[in-house]
């Protein structure tokens, strides 16, 4: 389907809109001496007919909007309330104004919205370039992003064609596994897992390194105590009360985000179960939840502003060099508090 797009020509838009071919032209390069009536008849051809290559081109060579898309995730309604998500864009707003650009921020309820929202973008030239700062297993915005050679960059990474894609990520495979292997040599044999969208890359990696760090620690992997949902409060205590009933309860719990294993905590505490002692929690994001809990929750600091920043100076070299495929790995650390360490006091 994407490939029929691409062979859309300008002719095919100018017979279906009952112009000439330099009309067509005019309409995209935005030529005033074209009538408002001709010019909206001719952006509703382009649009049924699916062609935007070339107004894809013009906004690369003229980069007159200064401007940057940034697409949050539609996996959750509240997303801006997750700390981490503040902490990337005070990242991207650092440095698209170091590199003279302004920000315009889009939130949507579905995916199909974010990819209706990405193609108002390119074809009205609002953006030069666009960041998404989550990405699926299967990914309708990234495939379309792709298909049109529009400047992008993912936090994240793609399932597919990560060589040709510009992306800045964790490695979430290899901190879960670490995270998860510090849990085991401090004696937790029953580990839970809270992960977040299942359709989302970071959650697919995460589980991936939990389920190896199990393996190699002799433990045995149950898909039953793996539990997927939104990144948000209400998921953290609807999991944490489950597994409060699980008998034998877990000794540990690795939730891979702190707004989610700040509710664990609390419904934890509500329940009487004494942290780390009874269950061990251990999270991602280093957020000031994590370091302000009561107890404190170990946390792996991914670096978000670090993350945002990095998308930017991928985009901006991608709009103004043409660089596509480009992959930066940035580094975590883990930060052991009193929600797993028995021995502090």
């Amino acid at each position: 389907m994407l490939n029929k797009k691409k062979s859309i020509t300008i002719k095919d838009v100018a017979k279906k809109a009952g112009v000439s071919s330099s009309t067509v032209s005019r309409v995209i390069s935005k030529n005033q001496k074209i009538s408002p009536e001709t010019t909206k008849k001719v952006l509703k051809c382009m649009d049924e007919l699916g062609y935007h290559p070339n107004a894809i081109a013009r906004s690369l060579v003229s980069r007159k909007a200064g401007t940057l898309g940034v697409i949050m995730p539609s996996t959750s309604k509240d997303a801006l309330l997750n700390p981490f998500f503040p902490e990337a864009l005070r990242g991207i707003t650092h440095w698209a104004s170091k590199a003279g650009y302004d920000i315009l921020l889009s939130t949507n309820d579905s995916k199909n919205e974010e990819l209706a929202v990405i193609k108002k973008y390119i074809n009205s030239s609002k953006v030069d370039g666009i960041v998404l700062m989550s990405s699926e297993i299967r990914d309708i915005c990234v495939e379309y992003l792709s298909s049109v050679d529009f400047p992008f960059s993912i936090i994240g990474s793609p399932a597919e064609n990560g060589d040709r894609i510009n992306h800045v990520d964790n490695d979430n495979y290899m901190a879960t596994y670490e995270l998860t292997r510090y849990l085991t040599m401090k004696g937790r044999k029953n580990i839970a897992m809270i992960a977040g969208d299942l359709s989302l890359m970071v959650t697919k990696k995460r589980i991936e390194g939990y389920k190896k760090a199990l393996e190699e620690s002799n433990l045995i992997f149950e898909q039953n105590q793996v539990y997927t949902g939104s990144f948000d409060e209400k998921t953290g205590y609807e999991y944490a009360s489950i597994i409060a009933d699980l008998n034998p309860i877990p000794d540990a719990v690795i939730v891979t985000d702190d707004l989610v294993a700040f509710a664990a905590v609390r419904l934890f505490k509500q329940l009487k179960l004494e942290i780390p002692k009874d269950i061990a929690v251990a999270s991602f994001n280093n957020s000031v939840l994590s370091r302000y809990s009561n107890p404190p929750i170990t946390s792996v600091d991914v670096n978000a502003s670090e993350l945002g920043e990095e998308a930017i100076k991928l985009l901006v070299r991608a709009i103004e060099k043409g660089e596509r495929g480009n992959k930066i790995i940035t580094p975590h650390i883990i930060y052991k508090r009193k929600s797993t360490e028995m021995d502090e006091q």
